[in-house]
């Protein structure tokens, strides 16, 4: 079968949603189903392969750059191309719904009788900017909503997401499939492993305790309230991973240190370095990077609708009721929790359970299998001569090498 993935960017520009994709796109490219990939131009395509490629979207991305904000804008070149790749494509999956491009595609698809499978990663996102605030809501009661309950079938990648679009009918029943974590590259540090080498590798502290952020430096992740938590508490030295407007170097905070070219092996190292995760963001699904804390052994702080995105790892989080308009009371509950887990050590068997844990619920095998179901599912439907028989096609692609993850 060939399936057209479209999404907002590449995974080199970033994001979890991005990386998430990734996964997909090596996951299902196998010998008898091919992937396209089609995403704006504002950074590099993926490498392709011999049953994968890329459609580069030429895009105006001015309002990212001004506002943080993700929202490409293609020309009307690439709405051809897009819509000439739709017209080949025997499955459209699409990852969230509020970009131009899925938009169009979806419309592209809908028009031929190809069908949409949605991974819908998010809810809503709750901008401080009212205006904002205003046009998501909008654009999800017009937009989201009517896409999601005429798709042919919906993914959720989190309770939380599910739960916000509880009211809606579905085409079928939807279906929940939670990110992968590889659990081969982010773990706890081994019996044989010096923390304090592997800080000085990346000119941490040897001995102050040390909070870790990884993501977009955007303000949906909760930026501001980091800021303020650093400067209130220089004792902590807060570790920055990842790229965007919001650049935490422009602080000239002496305890903020930044990486934004660490990826993979890398990434998993300044993991087992650091103390504790923290993410004080609103309004997101299962943001990928609390699975790699989690089974890199670290406690974990986030916000409380973060925490509540698996009801079973509930157990593993600290979840903290953030204020809505409030950064400063944000950064004080923020700032208790931190110290109290600062002030606990984390035993090598608790971390031990994190990781077992992990390599459990979110395996990339058990997701891209599930994935994979769903296609052949509906394009079975639609295009009984293109579907292949044999999922384990997919288990074994997997395992043949597709396990680079983690990149910021």
């Amino acid at each position: 079968m060939n399936i057209l993935m479209v999404t907002h960017y590449f995974d080199s520009h970033g994001g979890g949603v991005e990386l998430v994709a990734r996964r997909i796109f090596r996951g299902l490219a196998t010998s008898q189903d091919r992937m396209v990939w089609a995403a704006a131009d504002v950074s590099a395509a993926p490498e392709e392969g011999p049953h994968s490629g890329s459609l580069r979207l030429q895009t105006w991305n001015a309002v990212e750059r001004f506002t943080g904000v993700p929202f490409p804008v293609p020309s009307l070149r690439a709405l051809r191309k897009l819509q000439s790749a739709v017209r080949g494509a025997d499955l459209l999956l699409l990852h969230d719904c509020l970009y131009l491009s899925n938009i169009a595609a979806y419309l592209f698809a809908w028009m031929r009788g190809i069908p949409v499978l949605i991974v819908q990663h998010i809810g809503i996102v709750p901008y401080k900017n009212r205006i904002l605030r205003g046009v998501m809501s909008l654009a999800n009661a017009i937009i989201t909503r009517p896409m999601l309950s005429s798709a042919q079938q919906v993914v959720f990648i989190s309770d939380t997401t599910k739960r916000y679009f509880s009211s809606l009918r579905f085409s079928r029943p939807v279906i929940t499939i939670f990110n992968g974590v590889d659990c081969d590259t982010f773990r706890p540090p081994r019996h044989d492993e010096n923390r304090l080498e592997i800080r000085e590798r990346l000119r941490l502290p040897r001995e102050k305790p040390v909070a870790l952020f990884v993501g977009r430096f955007v303000p949906k992740k909760g930026l501001a309230i980091l800021r303020k938590m650093a400067v209130r508490e220089p004792g902590i030295t807060w570790a920055f991973a990842g790229t965007g407007p919001l650049d935490p170097a422009a602080w000239g905070l002496g305890n903020v240190r930044v990486f934004s070219d660490l990826h993979d092996a890398g990434l998993a190292e300044l993991y087992r370095a650091s103390d504790v995760f923290v993410l004080p963001s609103m309004g997101e699904g299962f943001p990928l990077v609390l699975q790699e804390a989690l089974a890199s052994g670290l406690p974990l702080v986030c916000g409380s609708d973060t925490a509540g995105a698996d009801q079973a790892f509930i157990q593993f989080a600290r979840g903290v009721d953030l204020a809505k308009d409030d950064d400063e009371l944000s950064a004080t509950r923020f700032l208790a929790v931190v110290n109290e887990v600062l002030s606990t050590t984390t035993s090598a068997a608790a971390a031990q359970r994190q990781y077992e844990f992990a390599r459990a619920r979110y395996s990339w095998q058990v997701a891209l299998r599930r994935y994979f179901e769903a296609a052949s599912a509906l394009v079975s439907e639609f295009h009984p001569a293109q579907v292949t028989a044999n999922p384990a096609k997919v288990r074994s692609a997997y395992a043949a090498g597709n396990t680079t993850q983690g990149q910021v």
